[in-house]
């Protein structure tokens, strides 16, 4: 249970930065607790919820948040999620391992070059 303790701090904190805690939940997921990839792809969504509603409370009194780019964001994630769904649901999980930790390798790249 401690494990599971940590690990939601810890993501919540990086949750609440805006950086997205799911970058480091679902690898501890899988790397401490040993789930499989969709299980803890799954719990980051439902785990997302609670967190972002905080996030966005405190980043709206700061005045952080632009709602004129939101409408089309919205509507594109949604359509996006949906996509995604349905290739997590079609996709093996070492397959799915891969492509996730290839994103993470990317976008950790990407921060690097700023």
């Amino acid at each position: 249970m401690t494990g599971y303790v940590i690990i939601g701090f810890v993501s919540g904190i990086i949750s609440g930065m805006g950086i997205g805690g799911g970058t480091l939940l679902i690898p501890m997921l899988i790397i401490i607790k040993n789930m499989n990839q969709q299980t803890a792809q799954n719990i980051n969504l439902i785990y997302f919820i609670p967190t972002a509603i905080i996030s966005i409370i405190t980043h709206k009194k700061n005045n952080n948040i632009q709602t004129n780019v939101l409408k089309k964001l919205i509507i594109f994630g949604i359509i996006g999620a949906v996509i995604g769904s349905f290739i997590s649901l079609n996709t093996e999980q070492n397959i799915l391992r891969k492509i996730f930790g290839g994103f993470l390798l990317v976008m950790g790249i990407l921060e690097l070059k700023k």
